[in-house]
């Protein structure tokens, strides 16, 4: 994978980041218009099955008609409602593609393509040349969680001149990202789902990344932006923005993170 512009202090003036609250963010990369596990509704109880609901606490800051014209929706995974809600499902028919997991492309059919980890698609950049989407592993909780939580997926995204960007998904795992660290190299922004989202699961065990491991990730990854997702918004992670900037503060790294 290339990484030459992963150091330069200039290569993320070319991404744009903004995060619209839970997992959903607006990445603008090499001309186009990429949009993460778009979520929308208002605050609720969302059912994830039989006498069990997940709530969201707050708003969405925008709605579909805000976010504008998308590319492609990068979703990496459809079976939970923080990642994937009504209004976000209903967006999808409008998008003219949407990578996700094998088995939630079977799941929500229309322009959704399935991915398995390493896979990659190629997207036409509109002043020529190709922006490279490649599936990266994700574990969204302790090991052997996948029959219960089902298949995740996250996403790097590369091209000639660009700097590289990698979007976690819904990953507790540090061995996933010490393997996706291995393969690709440094990164020059971070996009991390973290909150330490827990349920009654697994004893209550981590479902996404802490702040502490979150840190620990961009270490790992060699990023030099860090920029949270999925940290708000929904009672289920346990833990807030403010504690994911007290863990990079603790570890010496808040230089790179961009809140917003």
């Amino acid at each position: 994978m290339p990484d030459a512009t992963a150091s330069d202090p200039a290569a993320s003036d070319e991404v744009s980041v903004r995060v619209f609250g839970g997992p959903t963010t607006l990445i603008e990369y090499g001309g186009l218009r990429l949009l993460t596990d778009p979520t929308f509704d208002g605050p609720g109880d969302y059912p994830i099955g039989p006498g069990r609901v997940l709530t969201k606490t707050a708003p969405s800051p925008v709605g579909p008609a805000d976010v504008g014209p998308v590319d492609a929706v990068l979703l990496s995974h459809d079976q939970h409602p923080d990642n994937l809600d009504t209004s976000g499902r209903a967006m999808l028919a409008d998008v003219p593609l949407v990578l996700t997991t094998g088995s939630g492309a079977g799941r929500l059919g229309g322009t959704a393509r399935g991915l398995t980890p390493w896979k990659t698609v190629e997207l036409p950049r509109p002043d020529g040349g190709t922006v490279t989407v490649t599936a990266t592993p994700a574990q969204h909780g302790p090991e052997g969680c996948e029959p219960v939580t089902g298949e995740v997926i996250g996403f790097l995204l590369t091209g000639a001149g660009l700097p590289t960007v990698h979007v976690s998904g819904d990953n507790a795992s540090l061995d996933v990202v010490r393997e996706i660290a291995a393969r690709v190299g440094p990164v020059d922004t971070a996009v991390l789902f973290a909150g330490a989202a827990r349920t009654a699961l697994f004893d209550g065990a981590l479902l996404t990344v802490d702040g502490a491991r979150a840190a620990e990730a961009a270490e790992l990854l060699g990023a030099r932006r860090v920029v949270p997702a999925h940290c708000d918004s929904w009672a289920h992670f346990t833990e807030s923005r403010d504690d994911l900037v007290a863990a990079f503060t603790a570890a010496g790294l808040a230089d790179r993170l961009q809140l917003g």
